[in-house]
């Protein structure tokens, strides 16, 4: 693996198997990664379309092109992926509401997409989003709008709490870049927006999180996963000890194989869910 943490987020990749269009804007977007293998036995494909959703603090300068590594690694594991992209503060149109209603179009027609793309290799299913730092927003985002259209959320170091994070000045005002302002200013904003006050949240959801993290802290998962559990959702938390920010979306960080035991936990309780609606 690199010293350098970040040196995940250019490292090239495979390029794409496919790119689909979820709507009218050159960012309404999204890279399929058809998976390498299938596992035997069944009716159609049993693993779930995997909904990647980046992070970058929702700014115009981070891509959906970082992600391609992990989005390549999880497509070698047999997974069908979609790597979504969306508007971003910075750029015409980005920030409220479009970066989480781009967001939120896309899951839901990434099923439809995919299957269409990729045929046989997508199951007729909500897919399972994996979203990092403020894509692990998003995703969770789309979980508590649309619950019925997602199958579970692995969340990578999200920025799960809105409020907290503009009072901590994460990455020097990324917040308000994308709210249009803090709590006090647009309090309806942040109550449509942010996942904390949004629990319960259905879907069942594993966030990861690293305890070397500068750029979001842990605390900020430890506060809303037992919000979250409070209110009933089915959420668990599993911390990494010599883990940073960018270990959890690189397939060479010693941080990976707890990120795949996650998704592979959601990837179970999404065939027991599957195999008990086929059965009635």
């Amino acid at each position: 693996m690199s010293a350098d943490p970040r040196a995940v987020l250019t490292r090239p990749a495979p390029e794409p198997d496919h790119t689909v269009a979820y709507g009218d804007h050159p960012d309404h977007v999204a890279d399929l990664r058809e998976p390498a293998v299938s596992e035997p036995g069944g009716d159609g494909p049993a693993r779930p379309l995997v909904v990647v959703v980046h992070g970058g603090f929702w700014r115009s300068e981070y891509d959906r092109r970082h992600t391609g590594p992990m989005a390549a690694a999880l497509a070698a594991l047999g997974y069908p992926v979609a790597q979504v992209e969306y508007r971003r503060t910075g750029q015409p149109g980005g920030g409220w509401p479009n970066t989480l209603t781009d967001v939120l179009a896309g899951v839901t027609a990434l099923p439809r997409l995919a299957a269409s793309a990729m045929p046989g290799r997508v199951p007729d299913a909500p897919p399972i989003l994996v979203g990092h730092s403020a894509g692990g927003h998003l995703a969770l985002y789309v979980a508590a709008t649309v619950p019925a259209a997602v199958g579970g959320v692995l969340a990578l170091a999200p920025v799960a709490d809105l409020g907290e994070a503009y009072r901590r000045d994460l990455d020097s005002g990324a917040v308000a870049a994308l709210l249009g302002g803090g709590p006090d200013e647009v309090p309806d904003r942040y109550a449509a927006a942010d996942p904390r006050a949004l629990v319960p949240i259905r879907p069942r959801t594993v966030v990861v999180h690293g305890e070397r993290d500068r750029q979001v802290p842990v605390a900020m998962s430890r506060g809303f996963v037992a919000a979250a559990r409070a209110a009933g959702s089915d959420m668990t938390l599993v911390e990494r000890q010599e883990c940073e920010h960018f270990g959890l979306i690189d397939p060479e960080s010693a941080a990976w194989p707890a990120v795949v035991d996650a998704l592979r936990s959601l990837h179970e309780d999404h065939r027991r869910i599957d195999a008990a609606s086929r059965s009635r």
